[in-house]
C-alpha cells in the first residue's frame, strides 16, 4: 500500500550515473509503486543534484525486507567507523 510518505534532506555527498559522478544535493525516500522492480511497491529512495541546472539522478528501488536489512546495516557501519 502506498503511503504518500515523502522525505527530502538534504545532504553532502557523491553518486555514479550514467555521465560519471556527481555532487549530491538533496534525497527523496518514498514507498510507493515501483517503476522497474518486479514488486507491487517498493522503497524508493532518488539520490539528487538540484543544483546544476538539469538535475542528475541515481534512483533505488528496494523491496520492504532489503530496504530494512540496509536502515540496520547504516548505523551498525557508522558505529564501527566511530570505533576507529
Amino acid at each position: 500500500m502506498c503511503t504518500y510518505q515523502t522525505e527530502k534532506l538534504q545532504v553532502s555527498g557523491s553518486a555514479k550515473g550514467p555521465e560519471g559522478w556527481f555532487s549530491l544535493s538533496s534525497v527523496t525516500v518514498y514507498f510507493d509503486h515501483p517503476a522497474h522492480h518486479p514488486a507491487e511497491h517498493s522503497l524508493n529512495i532518488d539520490f539528487l543534484n538540484l543544483d546544476d541546472g538539469a538535475p542528475s539522478r541515481v534512483a533505488v528501488e528496494l523491496d520492504p525486507a532489503s530496504a530494512r536489512e540496509l536502515a540496520r546495516a547504516i548505523p551498525e557501519t557508522l558505529h564501527s567507523e566511530g570505533q576507529r
